[in-house]
């Protein structure tokens, strides 16, 4: 097993932001430290999910996955970009909404979730890296973990910059453009959503 090949390759792929950073940003900067961890919670719960179908699904249950789930993605898009649409409503307020625990976990879980493309993408990226002579279910429950901790632990490090960002923008009383920035973040992740393709 290549894994410290693996790893660094993982942390490359986690760092590039996506519709999971994009939305950790987005709520770390509109609602804060907690909330933004709180939805890593989310994204991490659905990454396992998707972790656990990519590893244990056969060809044949990830090709209809690829081919079945258009909706699920285009749901995802409407997600993003309803939520980019609250926050360009909101420009202006200088306090968000309070927003629950559960509100700021299922945020992250859904639009998490809605990205079929993942699960494609783990299903052919997790055996390039495991070895032919040790038994497979073993290894890729292995890289399967590693990326999961990778994923939550790089995910963790966005919501908290992105909290010290917003405390910096409060700091020289630019509160009101958080909403203005969340917005773009919202909408910036349904569009790269939107522009997955065979998803």
């Amino acid at each position: 097993m290549q894994l410290w090949a693996f790893i660094l390759v993982s942390m490359g792929i986690i760092i590039i932001p996506g519709p999971n950073v994009l939305v950790v940003v987005s709520t770390s900067l509109a609602y804060g430290r907690a909330r933004g961890l709180q939805t890593v919670a989310g994204t991490s719960a659905a990454m396992l999910v998707q972790l656990c179908i990519a590893a244990l699904g056969t060809a044949w249950f990830i090709s209809a996955l690829a081919s079945g789930f258009l909706w699920l993605k285009w749901l995802g898009v409407s997600y993003l970009f309803y939520l980019g649409i609250k926050h360009f409503l909101a420009i202006g307020q200088q306090q968000a909404e309070r927003q629950s625990v559960f509100a700021s976990f299922q945020r992250g879980f859904l639009v998490s979730l809605t990205n079929p493309k993942t699960i494609i993408f783990f299903s052919a990226f997790l055996p390039q890296f495991t070895s032919s002579a040790e038994a497979y279910l073993p290894q890729i429950a292995l890289l399967s973990a590693i990326f999961w901790a990778l994923a939550v632990i790089l995910d963790s490090g966005y919501a908290l910059l992105a909290h010290r960002m917003s405390s910096l923008l409060r700091s020289r009383n630019l509160a009101r453009y958080q909403h203005g920035l969340s917005a773009l973040l919202y909408i910036g992740a349904g569009s790269a959503l939107a522009a997955t393709k065979n998803a």
